[in-house]
């Protein structure tokens, strides 16, 4: 990179040759960053700022380098400024920058002080001292104890995958990924039940304490999810009790597909791999159809039904499903596209 920026600096004095900005776009969005951003879509977004932004254009007096001028008129002062003119410029640049300068909607800004204000919160719960104690008939010790014991006692059983496999001749692609998710989901279900069984002997004496088992009951006590439960369950920003809520509505799922039928309504957002399922939706059509498997992809219809409820049949290519939500617009149900 020092090489590079040599070369680029030497273009600008000069002004001997062009500079590379396609070469440059995709050092940054595709070498660089690129292959630190493994959504498709956030490589898109990365890629559009860079066309947005990196250009012969920025040296235009005409055109502005910044494409909002909210709150503040973004300029960049001419080679023929003096040094004294343009550190006045720069000094009058805000300390903190409106959202709509890049474009993004003023809610950006609300996110991201929340989420600050969040790690914040976590930050300063994590620096609190563990030792127990008796103040006003509280009892920190007792209290992890108790909440310890309700989540144990709503844990269902494992699922007995051996005879689930059994009723499979051949596993369609679904019914693999079924057996894949209980696989995933059973793993999770013996770790919490006996991290939480280790957690309560550990709180009376009966064994040691253990670093994993301090962090399991500080997690419990500050009402977060502890990161080894994390680990083998699907992303989540949820507290403690909206993921338990989560993790039992995902076993009521996998209980109703492996007793009754497939859903004919998925929950996506309770898949531990959603697009596991959706590709194996794409193999389970090309087999019926005939197509070829690399030429074939999805394509979503947004339905004006609410209520799964009321779906009473199940699509014979592809599947209805729920959980899906938008950040950063809104769906119009009378145009059907996208609104914000």
């Amino acid at each position: 990179m020092n090489l590079i920026s040599l070369y680029l600096n030497k273009a600008i004095e000069t002004n001997e040759e062009e500079l590379p900005w396609a070469t440059l776009r995709y050092l940054i969005g595709e070498a660089m960053y690129g292959g630190r951003v493994t959504d498709d879509n956030d490589r898109r977004v990365l890629n559009t700022y860079l066309k947005e932004f990196m250009g012969d254009f920025i040296f235009d007096t005409n055109q502005k380098f910044f494409f909002s001028t909210a709150d503040y008129d973004y300029v960049i002062p001419y080679e023929a400024d003096t040094k004294e003119l343009i550190e006045a410029e720069v000094d009058k640049i805000p300390l903190f920058t409106n959202p709509a300068v890049f474009g993004l909607h003023s809610n950006a800004e609300i996110q991201y002080f929340s989420n600050s204000v969040k790690e914040l919160w976590v930050n300063t719960l994590s620096m609190q001292t563990s030792e127990g104690g008796d103040a006003g008939g509280f009892n920190r010790e007792d209290y992890i104890a108790k909440v310890a014991t309700e989540i144990q006692d709503k844990l269902p059983d494992e699922f007995d995958i051996f005879n689930i496999k059994k009723k499979f001749d051949v596993p369609s692609p679904t019914q693999v990924v079924l057996l894949q998710e209980l696989e995933r989901f059973n793993i999770l279900l013996i770790l919490m039940r006996n991290s939480l069984l280790d957690l309560k002997r550990a709180l009376v004496g009966e064994i040691g304490m253990s670093q994993a088992l301090d962090d399991l009951a500080n997690c419990i006590f500050n009402g977060m999810v502890p990161p080894e439960w994390l680990r083998f369950a699907p992303q989540s920003l949820k507290n403690l009790v909206n993921w338990f809520e989560h993790f039992l509505r995902r076993h009521k799922q996998y209980q109703a597909w492996d007793e009754v039928e497939e859903p004919k309504v998925i929950w996506l957002s309770g898949l531990h791999i959603p697009e596991s399922y959706l590709t194996a939706l794409v193999q389970t059509t090309c087999r019926s159809k005939g197509w070829a498997l690399d030429k074939s992809t999805l394509y979503t219809i947004v339905t004006k039904e609410f209520d799964a409820n009321n779906i009473t049949k199940r699509l014979e290519h592809g599947t209805y499903v729920q959980g899906i939500y938008l950040e950063g617009s809104r769906w119009n149900i009378e145009k059907d596209c996208l609104d914000y």
